[in-house]
């Protein structure tokens, strides 16, 4: 995780998090209001297939708020940009009606190139203008699909390139970033307990086909994709281990 070089009380700061509407982006937004004074909150817009998961944002927000009154008064501002143009440019399973399936480059065709870094940017820029100085993203190597734009390194470097390219101190906050998708439900646990465990499982958006109508025990979705897959697989180990036995 990118650290800060001036030390400062995160209470009196404010944080912006990029924030889908699935399990990992929704772990992080309570992630972040246990720790900051004031969370604001962006999605994007980008012709991405699964777009039902933009839906689900305001749920989680308000369901968050209503879980804990000290998030409520640190819940800010939600913000969502279009960007349609990097779905005009990228030729990917998550913005076109195409098979899910392995690239020659060893990459899954569900990779949007630059998504995160573009991502990244435009929260900077936001940050900017809200006075935000924290920005947090659900990246993680550990139970990843293999995409370069998740990785440590990568996110190490932009927050230098950000910093050398504008006029602010940013910190790039990664909490899932060495953590399985098992061990992200513990988090959520940790941080809310069974009602943000139970939020997150209800109400987030994991699916890339988009599918809201069929429920399984670990959420919504086709259960077939890779993404069902990594739910999947993430909440029976979070539940043999003990976590949330009232929805095992």
């Amino acid at each position: 995780m990118a650290t800060s070089l001036t030390p400062a009380d995160p209470l009196r700061e404010t944080a912006i998090v990029l924030f889908s509407g699935g399990q990992d982006s929704a772990t992080c937004l309570a992630w972040a209001l246990s720790r900051f004074g004031r969370v604001e909150t962006l999605g994007f817009d980008y012709g991405q297939r699964h777009a039902v998961e933009l839906t689900c944002r305001a749920r989680l927000r308000d369901g968050m708020a209503a879980l804990n009154p000290l998030w409520a008064e640190r819940l800010g501002e939600d913000h969502t940009l279009a960007l349609d143009a990097l779905g005009a440019v990228s030729d990917t399973a998550l913005t076109r009606d195409a098979a899910i399936t392995m690239n020659e480059n060893g990459l899954p065709s569900t990779f949007v190139p630059g998504r995160n870094l573009i991502f990244l940017t435009f929260a900077a820029a936001l940050a900017a203008r809200r006075g935000a100085r924290h920005i947090i993203g659900g990246m993680c190597e550990t139970d990843y699909s293999g995409y370069p734009d998740c990785r440590d390194d990568t996110i190490k470097a932009l927050q230098v390139a950000l910093n050398l390219g504008m006029a602010s101190r940013y910190v790039l906050h990664t909490p899932l970033m060495w953590i399985d998708k098992a061990d992200t439900w513990r988090m959520a646990e940790g941080l809310g307990g069974a009602g943000l465990v139970e939020l997150i499982n209800r109400e987030s958006h994991t699916c890339y086909l988009g599918t809201r109508d069929t429920a399984h025990p670990w959420g919504h979705g086709c259960g077939a994709c890779p993404a069902c897959d990594l739910r999947r697989a993430g909440w029976e180990r979070y539940i043999r281990d003990g976590g949330a036995t009232d929805h095992a």
